[in-house]
């Protein structure tokens, strides 16, 4: 395993749901600082892994540690306290809610008893810790560029806007390792160049590892450190993009990709 450089590290993670073996012995470390990615066809466990990874599963065997801790028995909400944020396939935004609000959500793990009696009644301590909540909250708004909605209902955002939001909510707890699932499923072009641009800055200007899943191939080569490949539950590439899509296993699984065949006068044909 990886050590005092992982943030990271799934160790020979299983997971099964009766009969159904959805991980088979999977293990892999995410570096401290790098954009790592998880890619395989649909069914392949990669938001099993991700939800062994949050706490939403339990392992049926092997281990999850972040920043060397062993987290396997802790449950979602102790993990973001730890420092592990998340996004979601399909969209967990409160429609009714403002999005300024929304985001005020993320940071729920961070407000102490005398915010919540400052909801009721403002006096001293309970003001002053809304109000840096609030600094630290227009700073993402400032960040992910969405000002101009910052007092709207989530609910009648676009689908574009509303990914933006969520991975705002994400990021309020300030996590050092989060977790995207899917953010540019259902986005145009411009969207995703947008969104592509949010994951690099939040790894390199705010010092944030990343665990994505992703279907985007050109997203997953452009921006990942390096990534790893699941088929059928089980790990069967990992390493940096390039060495990962040139290698024949994967071209098969992931991409469909069939065995070149020679005939005899040298001209290839597949099967």
């Amino acid at each position: 395993m990886a050590g005092d450089t992982a943030v990271l590290e799934a160790d020979a993670v299983s997971l099964r749901f009766g009969g159904v073996r959805a991980l088979s012995d999977v293990s892999f470390a995410v570096q401290r600082g790098e954009i790592f990615s998880i890619i395989g066809p649909n069914g392949a466990g990669k938001t099993s892994m991700v939800n062994c990874v949050s706490g939403r599963y339990r392992p049926t065997e092997g281990r999850i540690l972040f920043e060397g801790q062993d987290v396997t028995p802790l449950r979602p909400n102790r993990r973001a306290a730890l420092g592990i944020g998340r996004t979601f396939q399909n969209l967990a935004l409160f429609g009714h809610m403002s999005v300024l609000d929304n985001i005020m959500v993320g940071r729920h793990n961070l407000l102490g008893a005398g915010f919540l009696r400052g909801m009721v009644y403002w006096i001293g301590g309970a003001q002053k810790e809304e109000l840096n909540h609030r600094r630290e909250v227009e700073e993402i708004i400032d960040f992910l560029e969405i000002q101009h909605v910052r007092k709207a209902t989530a609910g009648t955002l676009s689908y574009g806007l509303r990914k933006r939001v969520e991975l705002a909510r994400a990021i309020a707890l300030k996590p050092r390792l989060i977790l995207l699932d899917e953010p540019m499923a259902g986005m145009n072009l411009e969207e995703k160049e947008d969104m592509a641009r949010f994951i690099v800055d939040l790894n390199e200007e705010w010092g944030m590892s990343v665990l994505m899943i992703e279907h985007d191939m050109g997203v997953v080569m452009d921006i990942s450190h390096r990534i790893m490949v699941l088929d059928f539950g089980r790990k069967i590439a990992e390493g940096v993009p390039d060495a990962v899509l040139a290698d024949p296993d994967v071209r098969r699984a992931y991409l469909g990709e069939a065995d070149e065949v020679v005939h005899e006068d040298g001209e290839p044909a597949t099967t």
